[in-house]
């Protein structure tokens, strides 16, 4: 329901009274009548509109345009926009190098700037637009974490490339730089295919972490029904920011706020739809980091009891045959969570930032009989989920590895052992490893690394050899959105802190069980305990900036390698001060 003309924000109780009201605040007013504020702006809750808008990638480059879409919803609701940026590391331009180890730091240092941005500028309320990986995070704990009224949208994917008649992605350009390697394909096709992968602005095209988490973003109820569905360059998305903007301006006047919406049930349904659609291992990461910005218990452990019993409907990339244009086409997230709600998988009276329960959103809403992208849950690509959780003597904080579509969920063979990525991904390119090995590849955790980098060069490669499934790879780091196979990453504890995956050695017997939900070393607890007692902690060459300071705070990645207390530490929030 619009706003109408009659006031209804008393700005003696927002945080902007402190730089908008009585003479203390002539120095603030000031600085707006300087910037061509008038007085009726200045007397409006002002809203801040954060996007991460910059010239590093496609994914962020539209994000500018949409915000001045936000600002005219919020100005039509009677609220003042106050626009300002935030950073981004993408992860298609730092993977495969040590520029990936500044990508999950982004989204903390992320959520640090937006929370430091509202607070320093009394900001009553936000709207959050982010495109890349770990901005679509960063921007949800922000929000949770200052609880002013919120709303969260997406900057929309990247349309499909065409190579030889198929959709591709940039996923498909680094699988190809393996075929390369192997000799599969020239230098002509190589450059072929990259200068078509990429056809337009907006994040990477599968289901691969940025889509991935813009799911999240509607079925955990911080973003309008729909809102995640249209590519980037459709400028129908710019409907869905005008009415993010009048959105907030209701929440404000009405809630609920961040805190009411982001609740345990809440969690469990993001959860349901990283599961589903055969999401990306990233989800397992960034729902407890959400979850801890709320003062909820979360962890890897709760989020993969439910990516086991959720049945995987959505036949998205990089495991099926769609891209994120496809499943707008037939009718986007609200259409999966539709197949869910039925198949009684989510909390339907779970609150959204339309004021509205998720099943209320969801009325209307049908999953069509004419397509194959999603499936009904009666008739599931396979009955577990798209991702599942793995524990066992080599990994007693878990691991996490994407079992979409695979046929084979258990493996077995020697360790090949490597501390870092680099001396992986030269020894996958020199096809030097054997099909069966187990390639260990540690010293990558948040701490270890530090930044527990994604390892998608080297997975993809290896598919592009022709090996993909041939092998076997874990880590005590991440593997991408992006990536397929028996690839198992988030092993905890990581290796810089003793775990077990820093005291293995070459020709270690693994077992890897993903239908059990087994990851053990066929070692005894007596070998395990003398090789403890001879390992020795590393040194990284990281001993000052931002990485060394990320490497003295960040938490376990079971728990979200999250770099802060959390709400259950809060002596009082932002939106209450």
């Amino acid at each position: 329901m619009p706003l109408d003309d009659k006031p209804k924000f008393d700005k003696s109780k927002l945080p902007s009274r402190y730089v908008s009201l009585g003479p203390a605040s002539a120095p603030h007013r000031s600085y707006y009548y300087a910037m061509g504020m008038t007085d009726k702006e200045i007397a409006q809750p002002f809203v801040g509109v954060a996007t991460c808008w910059n010239e590093a990638a496609p994914c962020n480059i539209s994000l500018h345009r949409q915000a001045q879409a936000v600002k005219l919803g919020v100005k039509a609701a009677q609220g003042t926009p106050r626009e300002f940026t935030t950073i981004t590391v993408t992860d298609g331009i730092a993977m495969g190098h040590a520029g990936m180890k500044s990508s999950l730091v982004s989204r903390d240092l992320i959520a640090d700037s937006v929370e430091l941005t509202m607070r320093g500028h009394c900001y009553d309320a936000l709207v959050g637009l982010a495109g890349c990986d770990k901005s679509l995070p960063g921007m949800m704990m922000a929000m949770v974490r200052l609880d002013v009224p919120s709303v969260f949208i997406y900057g929309g994917s990247i349309l499909p490339g065409r190579f030889r008649n198929k959709d591709v992605t940039v996923v498909d350009v680094f699988e190809a730089v393996g075929s390369h390697s192997a000799g599969k394909m020239s230098d002509d096709d190589l450059h072929a295919l990259e200068c078509v992968a990429c056809p337009s602005a907006g994040s990477c095209g599968g289901q691969f972490t940025a889509n991935t988490m813009a799911c999240v973003s509607e079925a955990i109820g911080l973003a309008l029904p729909g809102s995640a569905g249209a590519p980037a360059p459709y400028e129908s998305r710019d409907a869905f920011c005008e009415a993010s903007g009048e959105t907030v301006m209701q929440l404000l006047a009405e809630g609920p706020r961040p805190r009411q919406i982001v609740t345990r049930k809440a969690l469990e349904n993001a959860a349901r739809i990283v599961a589903c659609s055969g999401g990306s291992t990233n989800g397992g990461l960034h729902l407890p980091a959400i979850a801890h910005e709320a003062g909820i218990d979360f962890d890897l452990d709760d989020v993969c009891q439910i990516f086991r019993d959720t049945p995987y409907i959505a036949d998205l990339k990089p495991s099926g045959k769609y891209v994120a244009k496809d499943l707008y086409e037939v009718g986007g997230v609200e259409v999966l969570m539709r197949a869910l709600l039925d198949g009684g998988y989510l909390h339907g009276d779970c609150l959204t930032v339309t004021g509205k329960t998720i099943a209320e959103n969801l009325e209307g809403i049908v999953l069509p009989d004419d397509q194959d992208v999603v499936r009904p849950v009666s008739n599931p690509i396979s009955t577990t989920g798209g991702v599942v959780g793995l524990k066992g003597n080599l990994a007693s904080e878990g691991g996490i590895v994407k079992i979409a579509q695979m046929t084979e969920l258990a493996f077995r063979g020697p360790a090949r052992v490597f501390d870092c990525e680099e001396d992986a991904l030269e020894a996958v390119l020199e096809r030097n490893y054997e099909e069966g090995d187990v390639l260990v590849i540690r010293y990558e955790g948040p701490k270890g690394g530090p930044g527990m980098r994604e390892m998608l060069s080297t997975t993809a490669a290896l598919y592009g050899q022709g090996t993909g499934g041939k092998v076997a790879l874990i880590t005590d780091g991440r593997f991408s959105g992006g990536t397929r196979g028996f690839c198992i990453g988030h092993v905890g504890p990581e290796a810089a802190v003793g775990g077990p995956i820093g005291l293995l050695e070459d020709g270690d017997m693994i077992v890897i069980d993903a239908e059990k939900g087994t990851l053990d070393v066929e070692l005894s607890e007596e070998e395990l305990a003398a090789r403890r007692a001879k390992w020795q902690p590393r040194t990284t060459d990281f001993q000052s900036g931002a990485l060394w300071r990320y490497a003295q705070t960040v938490g376990p990645a079971c728990k979200g390698a999250v770099t802060h207390p959390g709400a259950k530490a809060e002596t009082h929030v932002f939106a209450e001060i």
